[in-house]
């Protein structure tokens, strides 16, 4: 894949043009983690925004930035669409009821934070779209009474969703920075909680931690 690669708002558009006035971005960062929770990230974009061709020329798909050029860009990326929240499934909860699930308790959770009362109001009066990265519909065809369309590298393409992974992903990294200090025979800073080798190496020490996924270290710890 080329680091060339730019989201645009083509997909956008067209959800705009079926009368919509809102889309919401949505995506997961944290979903291979063994460590920490998992995190949904949702960016709103209101087509009435008279800067909504104007997102941080920097925006790629989450994985293609350095967490530099993330958090370069993550304050104006917040000032630039119309609202955005993140939310999380922790550890426990992947554990208890999989990731499919825990995907769903996130999205929910950042889904009632996004939507305040005004918001609403005027999604319900003049229609919104999730957009949701990936091939694997966990939100299901209706979300919080709205309609979900699934696109595979939305996250690539799309500057709503691109920008619901960014921060969601410093914010998640944050989240695992500061956890470091607590669990820091983990090196969580490092490696966000993924399965490095140093982090396989560290279990294998000291045996997993509470904010382990302890469903995920069968093989690893065998």
């Amino acid at each position: 894949m080329s680091s060339k690669i730019y989201p645009t708002l083509e997909t956008e558009t067209r959800i705009f043009e079926r009368g919509n006035r809102f889309v919401i971005g949505i995506d997961e960062v944290g979903r291979g983690a063994i460590a920490g929770p998992v995190a949904v990230g949702l960016s709103l974009l209101d087509k009435l925004n008279p800067n909504l061709n104007s997102w941080p020329e920097k925006l790629q798909d989450s994985k293609l930035m350095t967490p530099k050029s993330r958090s370069e860009i993550a304050s104006s990326l917040s000032d630039w669409v119309t609202g955005h929240a993140v939310g999380y499934a922790s550890n426990s909860e992947i554990d208890n009821s999989g990731i499919s699930e825990a995907l769903h308790m996130a999205a929910s959770r950042a889904l009632e934070e996004l939507l305040s009362d005004t918001s609403r109001k005027e999604i319900a009066e003049h229609g919104a779209v999730i957009l949701l990265d990936g091939s694997q519909n966990w939100l299901g065809s209706i979300a919080a009474g709205l309609e979900v369309e699934l696109l595979v590298k939305a996250d690539t393409t799309c500057v709503s969703v691109a920008a619901a992974a960014v921060l969601a992903k410093v914010s998640r990294d944050s989240l695992m920075e500061n956890l470091d200090k607590e669990y820091p025979e983990y090196g969580l800073a490092g490696h966000k909680g993924y399965a490095s080798g140093a982090h396989i190496s560290a279990l294998r020490t000291h045996g997993p931690s509470a904010i382990h996924r302890i469903t995920w270290l069968t093989r690893i710890l065998a």
